[in-house]
């Protein structure tokens, strides 16, 4: 696999292009995204499903575009995948000649049941569930994959795409005929006779757009679409205002931008009454799809398209970019697993928090990268951003806390007031800030030394293989949590 890689992804609506760099065997990490609305699709569902020749030349000086910025960024491998508008298209030869002989790239135009492959590929990898239906709502078509226990089940495409419905029905205020067709389609999914999940994993433009609406409604605190989760029923009521609104200063006030307006509120109309039909309770938002999909089906080829047990690919990416040390980072890890297990009689934390505890303890001094002073702050800033894959947004924004208060004294309620909605309770908190600080004073002049922690009642003593003055003066000025003492031995 060629360490840099461009996909693009050439939809009904949209084209859209990730430059993907590799930065070991499976880690990897954006470097570019790149977006075009050249609806290669308009048009066409009222003429035979033919493409027309200005969409197709939109899309042709677009994919130029494209592979200009490709080349620019050394890219080895570029893999471009199309979709429903050229896999309907009666007359798609035209396109895909067009771009092969003036070009010189190779459009791979996959099927329905790919395409929604992809997208679930890509969702069991990157997001944190193991159980979800995945919804790929696009201009020509709607894609579902079933996922149970972290497998795919199946994989299945409908006719139900924002593009298509737009010139069929909503153009000519069929809004009943929208409805009766889409829920003709779905019982194409009710004949797979298969356990349908109540968590949807929301893929595609139409979806995030509405997930952004939802954000600023509540007034969410963390700025990240990828792993955002909502209650269906919670937000009934602003996905119909977005469907009933009656022009775009309306929507705008609703949080939609103006690149959506023209397909929104079909968008949306498809995704509610999916949601309706198949009874779902929960959507997770998915900021990768079908582009991902595709890359990691490349990278995983020899392992059925998965990533190994425990392996996460944002924590791997992040320390192979910018750790300082590799072996103090393994040393950090261990450290903490140690001290969480000799606290736990007292903390009683679930072994969740011990992860959590781990992967900041790793990752503490990658700030030190970009700025030693302030290295927690630039940590933190970092890690609300740069943990993008398999985090839910709570274990995301504990870890980046628990490294920002990595200091001699505990936070206060005060400290977590931002992000009190995402984060457990103080008590614990404060816990998970003792035991990073008593791990990284421990460390403090990076020797790595076997320590030994004995807890007795609530007397922790801590043996170490020789005495250091720099550790034991740290230690005495560390804030303690209730109840808690400490005694350093050698």
């Amino acid at each position: 696999m060629a360490k840099i890689t461009t996909i693009i992804d050439i939809g009904s609506n949209s084209m859209r292009m990730v430059v993907l760099q590799k930065s070991s065997r499976f880690a990897f990490h954006l470097i570019n995204e790149t977006k075009s609305r050249v609806k290669i699709s308009e048009g066409c569902y009222e003429n035979g499903g033919n493409l027309q020749e200005i969409p197709m030349n939109r899309a042709f000086n677009s994919l130029k575009s494209f592979l200009n910025i490709s080349k620019s960024l050394k890219a080895k491998k570029v893999i471009c995948v199309a979709t429903s508008a050229l896999r309907d298209a009666p007359n798609s030869k035209v396109f895909l000649s067009r771009v092969k002989k003036d070009l010189g790239l190779n459009i791979k135009v996959i099927n329905g049941e790919k395409e929604a492959y992809y997208g679930g590929v890509a969702a069991v990898n990157l997001l944190h569930n193991n159980e979800f239906v995945t919804v790929d709502i696009g201009g020509g078509s709607t894609e579902f994959c079933f996922v149970k226990e972290g497998k795919i089940e199946k994989s299945i495409s409908l006719d139900i795409g924002t593009v298509r419905l737009k010139e069929l029905f909503f153009d000519k205020n069929n809004i009943n005929g929208a409805k009766e067709y889409i829920k003709k389609s779905l019982e194409k999914i009710f004949e797979l006779e298969i356990e349908i999940p109540s968590v949807v994993v929301g893929i595609g433009g139409s979806i995030r757009a509405i997930s952004k609406a939802i954000m600023k409604s509540i007034d969410y605190p963390l700025d990240v679409l990828h792993g955002f989760t909502y209650e269906v029923s919670k937000n009934k009521k602003l996905i119909n205002l977005i469907i009933e609104s009656k022009d775009s200063d309306k929507l705008k006030d609703l949080g939609i931008k103006k690149d959506r307006f023209d397909t929104i509120k079909e968008g949306t109309f498809i995704f509610n009454t999916i949601l309706e039909e198949l009874k779902t309770k929960k959507v997770i938002t998915s900021g990768v799809g079908v582009r991902e999909g595709v890359y990691l089906c490349d990278i995983l080829r020899n392992s059925n398209h998965r990533f190994p047990s425990n392996f996460n690919v944002s924590v791997r990416s992040l320390l192979d970019r910018f750790e300082t040390d590799g072996n103090q980072s393994a040393y950090y890890g261990n450290n903490a697993t140690k001290i969480f297990e000799a606290l736990k009689p007292l903390h009683n934390l679930e072994d969740r928090y011990k992860t959590l505890l781990v992967i900041a303890s790793k990752l503490h001094s990658i700030g030190t990268t970009l700025n030693y002073y302030k290295v927690n702050d630039n940590t933190f800033n970092f890690i609300l951003n740069g943990l993008n894959y398999d985090f839910l947004h709570s274990s995301r924004v504990i870890v980046a806390h628990i490294i920002k208060f990595s200091k001699k004294s505990l936070p206060t309620r005060k400290d977590m007031e931002i992000y009190k909605d995402l984060l457990p309770s103080f008590e614990t908190m404060q816990w998970l800030s003792f035991m990073i600080s008593l791990n990284l004073t421990i460390n403090q002049d990076f020797s790595k030394p076997k320590v030994q922690y004995l807890l007795e009642d609530e007397l922790l003593t801590i043996k170490t293989p020789e005495y250091s003055f720099i550790v034991e003066s740290s230690l005495d000025k560390l804030e303690l949590p209730k109840n808690l003492e400490i005694k350093l031995v050698c």
